[in-house]
């Protein structure tokens, strides 16, 4: 009797450890599910000419009525399979197309325009609208728009930095970057240089007029601004420049949620204003330089925001008036033929002036060199 109870006994001792190992087999195929190497990209891979063939054809093969993604592949005559999902994914995140329903897609108004423009800047003011679409597309073009591109390192920093793209994925993201923009005509060469078109305020592409205040509201997480924070202007006096301090930079620092300066506005009175000025200049926490017309004035008070270290956002009209030792620095350039660009100039200027209070160093004119 010992014995066949010993020899029952074994093998459900024997049975237990081996249940054990399956669960901890079926856990480890649980945890392989959601490593990141299975994560989606958050950015469109393809750039839009290389992802606009499948909504074209269930457009025109099946009247742009909503379909299976394998039946969406069909109609463009290729085969489904994971690199065609991934196409059909940048598309989605274009606005190309939509999902009606889970697992069907079917082609958007942004689609319909750039296959069928009916007018002639139906195309590009919708390939203009996709960019805007793009998660992390729109959001480097946002950051740029109305300044030259840096060189490419500066822009994978950026790309990496701030917008917290993976390391392994910022060249392809830059690539997708770039080539998208020059698509959507929103590069334009400018003195040997690429300058970001801006095309928020425009009537023509959809939702364009709330992108600055979304945009500002994205820069200002996490900013501190005290009542007693400053920002002060350098720029002419003499109209017509000097006009612009109450009708784009006044408005613009406050839109940014600190209090504007001027020397001859707030602080001119007795005493030397060389005095004011650099008192102004040293207790403000972030400064604005109107570089247009190279002003003597202006580059002098630029050489004393230097010497105190300050960051300084750079506005300009004429990348010629823009001294060359700082050039490497991010400077607005607005152009006055636009017929919104007084309302661009504001938000952009109000933008850039969060970022600088929330990464000072960006807008320093020079760093410290090392000993």
């Amino acid at each position: 009797m010992p014995e066949t109870e010993g020899s029952i006994s074994r093998p459900e001792a024997e049975a237990k450890p081996t249940k054990k190992k399956r669960k901890k087999k079926s856990g480890r195929r649980r945890g392989t599910a959601t490593t990141p190497k299975t994560q989606r990209l958050a950015f469109p891979k393809h750039a839009i000419s290389e992802c606009i063939r499948i909504p074209q054809a269930v457009l025109e093969q099946n009247a742009g009525k909503e379909c299976r993604d394998r039946e969406a592949a069909k109609f463009a005559g290729i085969g489904y399979t994971g690199v065609i999902g991934v196409e059909i994914s940048s598309a989605i995140k274009y606005g190309l197309l939509e999902r009606p329903t889970p697992g069907t897609v079917k082609p958007t108004d942004i689609t319909r325009r750039i296959v069928r423009p009916q007018k002639p800047n139906d195309k590009i003011d919708a390939m203009r609208e996709a960019v805007l679409h793009a998660p992390l597309i729109s959001d480097l073009y946002k950051h740029y728009r109305g300044e030259n591109l840096p060189d490419t390192p500066f822009l994978v920093n950026t790309a990496r930095d701030t917008y917290h793209v993976p390391a392994d994925k910022v060249d392809l993201f830059v690539e997708v970057f770039l080539k998208t923009l020059q698509e959507a005509k929103l590069l334009e060469e400018i003195g040997g240089k690429k300058r970001v078109v801006d095309v928020t305020h425009t009537p023509d592409v959809e939702g364009s007029s709330s992108i600055p205040e979304e945009q500002l509201k994205k820069v200002s997480r996490g900013v501190a601004v005290q009542a007693s924070d400053t920002c002060f202007v350098m720029m002419p006096f003499a109209l017509p420049l000097g006009g612009y301090y109450t009708s784009i930079y006044e408005p613009a620092i406050k839109k940014a949620g600190i209090t504007p300066i001027r020397a001859d506005a707030e602080i001119f009175g007795t005493g030397k204003i060389i005095d004011q000025i650099w008192s102004g200049i040293h207790s403000a926490r972030v400064l604005v330089a109107e570089l247009t017309g190279r002003n003597p004035n202006v580059l002098y008070e630029l050489g004393l925001a230097h010497a105190l270290k300050k960051p300084v956002v750079l506005v300009s009209s004429n990348e010629g008036d823009v001294p060359f030792d700082v050039r490497h620095v991010r400077v607005i350039y607005y152009e006055m033929t636009d017929p919104f660009w007084g309302e661009k100039l504001i938000s952009k200027v109000a933008e850039n002036i969060v970022s600088a209070l929330k990464n000072p160093k960006e807008a320093i004119l020079f760093e410290t060199p090392k000993a």
